[in-house]
């Protein structure tokens, strides 16, 4: 299961009270105080790990805490520190404050950390309250509480081009022929429910990363359909592959469907909508597909014309896409 949200409280575990104690020794009448101080409490990090690709387990907790320091003793022994709590999550993984909508932290990459919640520290034991007046304190500090907060986990797929357009555009089938990766494919709306990345070989070395992302709506920057989840997932993409079906056969006018995605994206955000952008007519092998790529033509200007079903202009589409996002020395 695919999640690519979370919200979850964290709590940094708490310090461990200092000690009240005594040196009592035979041949040190006068020891004093040798109350130990407490150990910190633990901290709540979050780590970006490849072995996670969704937040699926994040979801199902809604607290999160690390362990608690322990207190000190006597002789002047410290009290252990708390365990951190470790939280592993996918790069590309922005934390957010649940009250503020702050990004307070982005794991953009492997081995990336963020301490979300830092354990309290741990209190001083009575030898640290001796004076020349009172040699023999009875008093220590508590351990303090660790931080605590609310937070809303977002995972945005990092990859270099995503595939957009409207449902039934033909994303997942120009994925799935590209590379190896094996989306749902049927002759219906919204097969993609959740994001897909594939790895895209040039056979010279060089690889890059094509996200096929749910198709989009009317409305979708407003929440309608998949909304933002799916605007989400396209921020952190380099070049906007923008596929159109070039003959709809619900009767729709291709230029108008572009001019759909397009305020959909600028409707998100104005960033969004300036992302470089190949804008694809698809099927081309269908009857009627060579009149809607001249309209396309007509109204955008270059408009590659392929069949991801065939294979027809695909090698062409993949060319542009690698001169785009692979810098030649």
């Amino acid at each position: 299961m695919f999640v690519d949200e979370a919200r979850v409280h964290v709590r940094g575990g708490r310090g461990g009270d200092g000690a009240v104690a005594f040196l009592r020794e035979k041949f040190r009448p006068k020891g004093g105080p040798s109350g130990g101080d407490g150990g910190k409490g633990g901290d709540v990090v979050f780590v970006a790990s490849n072995a996670t690709r969704t937040l699926v387990d994040l979801s199902r907790q809604k607290r999160i805490a690390a362990d608690d320091g322990r207190p000190g003793s006597g002789r002047n022994r410290a009290g252990r520190g708390g365990d951190d709590r470790v939280v592993r999550v996918p790069p590309g993984t922005a934390i957010k404050d649940a009250d503020t909508e702050d990004v307070l932290w982005d794991l953009l990459r492997e081995g990336e950390r963020a301490v979300v919640a830092r354990g309290g520290r741990g209190g001083r034991g009575n030898q640290h309250f001796a004076t020349p007046t009172n040699q023999a304190p009875r008093i220590a500090e508590d351990g303090r509480r660790g931080e605590s907060r609310e937070l809303v986990v977002e995972l945005k797929l990092i990859a270099d081009a995503g595939l957009v357009g409207l449902p039934n555009a033909g994303k997942s089938t120009l994925l799935s022929r590209v590379s190896a990766a094996r989306p749902k494919i049927a002759d219906y709306p919204f097969t993609t429910r959740e994001p897909m990345l594939g790895i895209v070989s040039s056979g010279d070395y060089t690889e890059i990363v094509i996200a096929d992302l749910p198709g989009l709506i009317e409305g979708a920057s407003a929440g309608a359909g998949l909304g933002h989840e799916f605007l989400r997932h396209v921020e952190r993409t380099r070049l906007i592959v923008h596929m159109v079906d070039s003959c709809p056969t619900d009767g729709s006018d291709p230029v108008e469907n572009v001019g759909v995605i397009r305020a959909e994206l600028g409707g998100y955000s104005a960033e969004l909508a300036g992302r470089p952008e190949v804008l694809v007519a698809n099927k081309a092998d269908l009857p009627g597909a060579a009149d809607g790529v001249a309209r396309l033509r007509e109204a955008y200007g270059n408009v590659f014309s392929i069949s991801a079903a065939t294979g027809e202009g695909v090698k062409e589409l993949l060319a542009e896409l690698f001169a785009r996002l692979v810098p030649r020395g």
